[in-house]
């Protein structure tokens, strides 16, 4: 009996202690376990430190969405032209997409509705500075990434209308532009220059297409278009009519630089649209605006990408766009990668 008991204590013994190895065995794995277990955690970080690398690295977004004009002007067709640049040379698939232009742009940049945007040089520095469009609501979250071409005032009529000056305007149909565009404001401040105000004509709220249908169709007199000359929808104009363009008077343009150092005295040459001789008149300048949400590498290399490559836009306005002249007009600050990218070339504003 003893010795049985005996061998059923050695019996148990052995299995305890298989017990406790598989028991140490078992503490071995879990402590492996934890170890991949922080392992995994350490993957999860690194992932996550990965997508935050790249987020540092630029947030390069997918799809960038370029706002310009109506489909008549000049500010759509350079745009699609410039898009095909960005896309080409960061990867970005950029688009570009017809507005109401500036004002209307601004507020869409505002609102984060789009990421770049063309304006003009006068009503996205009203903006920044809430004056005359945005009186009591300045915007603070758009930057500027560097200029184009001059953007020339036309006041477009048919040469056998009885409107030579802008004075004539008075009374008359005039289109000034889509609502919310900078052209309305132009139109606004020549007329202020002049003595006048948009409550001694007969506004007309058309783009640019409307406003050339509506003077080839006699329902409107005049149109204030501003864009790079020769404007498309004139030029459809022209096809149809004998155009005319009022003039500014010397002393006028004068005093609207003076009051509104944004603009600059700009000549339409004769042979633009049939013109027998050159009509003077005011430019203000257009500009590509870009939220602040972009970041610095992001909008670095959109800035280059325009600037070293402007002998590749498709569009006639590309001879005037150059790096030389891209701070020209500019009077809101630069977006931080567009700084980076003009400092490197030695580009100052002038």
């Amino acid at each position: 009996m003893k010795k049985k008991n005996l061998l059923l204590l050695i019996s148990m013994l052995f299995a305890l202690s298989l017990l406790l190895v598989a028991c140490g065995g078992d503490s071995g794995d879990t402590s492996s376990d934890n170890d991949s277990g922080s392992d995994t955690a350490e993957d999860a970080d690194g992932t996550d430190d990965a997508e935050e690398t790249d987020a540092g690295n630029g947030d390069q977004p997918e799809y960038l969405s370029l706002l310009t004009g109506g489909t008549s002007g000049t500010y759509y067709p350079l745009g699609g032209a410039i898009a095909k640049i960005v896309t080409d040379e960061t990867g970005i698939q950029t688009d570009a997409l017809s507005s109401n232009a500036s004002a209307d742009n601004v507020i869409a940049l505002k609102d984060g509705e789009a990421e770049l945007a063309f304006v003009q040089t006068d009503v996205v520095a009203d903006a920044i500075e809430g004056r005359n469009a945005f009186e009591g609501d300045p915007v603070d979250n758009v930057l500027g990434l560097g200029s184009l071409y001059p953007e020339t005032v036309q006041i477009v009529t048919t040469a056998d209308s009885d409107i030579s000056s802008v004075e004539d305007l008075k009374g008359k149909k005039v289109s000034v532009g889509a609502p919310g565009s900078g052209t309305y404001i132009n139109a606004e401040q020549i007329l202020e220059i002049h003595g006048m105000s948009i409550d001694d004509i007969d506004a007309q709220n058309l783009d640019f297409g409307e406003s050339a249908g509506g003077i080839k169709d006699g329902n409107i007199d005049a149109a204030f278009i501003t864009a790079g000359t020769p404007t498309g929808a004139v030029e459809e104009l022209q096809a149809t009519a004998e155009v005319s363009v009022v003039p500014i008077a010397q002393d006028k343009v004068d005093e609207l630089v003076e009051k509104y150092p944004y603009y600059a005295a700009d000549t339409i040459t004769a042979g633009t649209y049939g013109l027998e001789e050159d009509v003077h008149t005011v430019a203000v300048l257009a500009m590509v605006a870009v939220t602040d949400s972009l970041s610095e590498d992001v909008v670095y290399d959109i800035t280059k990408a325009i600037y070293k490559n402007t002998n590749a836009i498709a569009h006639a306005k590309g001879e005037l766009i150059t790096l030389e002249s891209a701070l020209d007009g500019i009077g809101i600050d630069l977006h931080p990668g567009a700084k980076k990218f003009f400092d490197e070339e030695g580009i100052s504003a002038n």
